[in-house]
């Protein structure tokens, strides 16, 4: 029973040699926090000398922590004003990407009508000498259509005389019309044939029918 409260014994100043090496190391982490905190304290202090400082200088603040209020909302606008300008440069680079597209779509657009220009250039070009073959036809046409119908005139005029002749000669009668130069010219190929079944060997000359009779020499 005493060894065993002399372990127990034993177990709780161990307990509390550990306890208390825990709380050493711990009041020298502290130790050396409140240095660290202390060196910054020393120099937050020539901080707060200078802000007072400006503060006194400038007359526009009550104290330090107006100015650094209004610093504040001076910091918070001013990145603000930069988040602005980020998203406007954002949007300005859209925006000339978008511009080079449309200048590359309109380039392409424009070479395309250009082409489209240059053969409709070359079509017109052609149907220009087209028009001037067939004008240059279309008057030789008209001039030989000029010169076939001086000739058919001619041709009916001479027809007519001829008609006018023979009937006159031959004594017929001109039941035909003057316009129908068909029926005159075979009035004269008839007759012609006629003359010529009268004129042919081995026949008797036979006096037309209403021809004129020659007269005799005395």
């Amino acid at each position: 029973r005493a060894l065993r409260r002399a372990g127990e014994e034993r177990a709780r100043v161990e307990a509390r040699g550990a306890e208390a090496a825990r709380l050493q190391r711990e009041l020298a982490r502290l130790l050396r926090h409140r240095e660290r905190l202390a060196r910054r304290l020393r120099s937050l202090r020539r901080c707060g000398d200078y802000l007072r400082d400006v503060v006194a200088s400038t007359g526009q603040f009550q104290d330090v922590p107006a100015m650094l209020v209004h610093f504040g909302v001076l910091a918070g606008v001013r990145a603000a004003l930069a988040q602005e300008a980020e998203a406007g440069q954002e949007r300005l680079a859209q925006s000339r990407a978008q511009l080079q597209r449309y200048r590359h779509e309109t380039s392409t657009e424009l070479l395309g009508t250009k082409n489209e220009l240059a053969q409709l250039h070359l079509r017109l070009e052609a149907a220009h000498q087209d028009v001037i073959q067939w004008e240059s036809c279309w008057a030789k046409i008209q001039s030989t259509a000029t010169q076939k119908t001086l000739l058919l005139g001619q041709i009916k005029l001479a027809v007519l005389n001829l008609f006018q002749l023979t009937t006159a000669w031959l004594r017929i009668p001109r039941d035909v019309a003057l316009e129908d130069t068909k029926a005159q010219l075979d009035m004269v190929l008839l007759c012609m044939k006629g003359l010529a079944d009268i004129c042919a060997p081995g026949t008797h000359p036979r006096h037309h029918r209403g021809a004129r009779q020659p007269q005799s020499q005395e």
